[in-house]
């Protein structure tokens, strides 16, 4: 059974409090992931989708002290973030970006594309490369969707989705008339500016991205982060 959504740790923290930490020991998976893993890219291939394989981050760990958030991160094979029921706590970013007016960039995702084809989304967002800082994820995936560039960025919460998938969620802040320099990627087929209430969002500002926006809009709630500076793994939240 799949474990609810949860928050494992809440900001916002300044882009450079944000510290991680790799091993050189990868994820080695159950035979069974690995196999579901090779059929999610069969699957692709034969619905004509981009179906290369390759080497992103897994959250091993984090700790939240003195204001700053360190993730302990190793590599592991990137698709096995797509076996439906357990992505083995592998880490995608999310930059959700937001107009100085304080509209919410969204857009249409590609059919191509292996996650939420034809879905809305907000922002940009993607897989950690290795080696790579989660934050600076952020920052790179909203400039290779949208030729964007933030005039600040906070980073916001990190999060354990229900199919065992970790996201770091931050949220970018464009200056005065920064959007005119958008220009979309092949990744989208479609793009809009929702408004700052999203109360007045269209229909397809449906359930997950409402929840996302409350987050981001939200100043916290009921607290599930341990003792500080208790470094805990992400099923770990008692």
């Amino acid at each position: 059974m799949a474990s609810p959504a949860a928050i494992l740790a809440r900001g916002p923290w300044p882009a450079e409090a944000v510290d991680a930490r790799w091993s050189d020991d990868p994820f080695e998976p159950p035979p069974e992931k690995d196999a579901a893993a090779d059929a999610a890219i069969a699957a692709l291939h034969e619905r004509g989708s981009p179906s290369h394989d390759g080497v992103a981050a897994r959250l091993a760990g984090y700790q939240e002290r003195d204001g700053c958030l360190r993730l302990d991160l190793q590599p592991m094979r990137w698709a096995l973030r797509l076996v439906a029921d357990d992505a083995s706590h592998s880490l995608a970013a999310l930059c959700v970006t937001r107009r100085a007016d304080g509209a919410w960039l969204a857009g249409r995702r590609a059919a191509w594309l292996s996650t939420w084809p034809g879905r809305w989304a907000l922002g940009a967002g993607g897989a950690v490369d290795l080696g790579e800082s989660p934050a600076h994820t952020l920052t790179r995936e909203l400039e290779e969707e949208w030729a964007l560039t933030p005039a600040y960025l906070t980073v916001e919460a990190l999060i354990r989705l229900p199919h065992e998938m970790v996201m770091l969620v931050g949220q970018a802040r464009l200056a005065e008339g920064a959007e005119d320099a958008l220009a979309m990627d092949d990744e989208h087929d479609t793009f809009a500016w929702w408004p700052p209430d999203p109360a007045d969002w269209p229909p397809e500002g449906d359930g997950p991205l409402l929840r996302m926006a409350a987050l981001l809009t939200s100043t916290g709630g009921p607290s599930l982060r341990g003792p500080e500076g208790e470094t805990r793994s992400p099923r770990n939240l008692q």
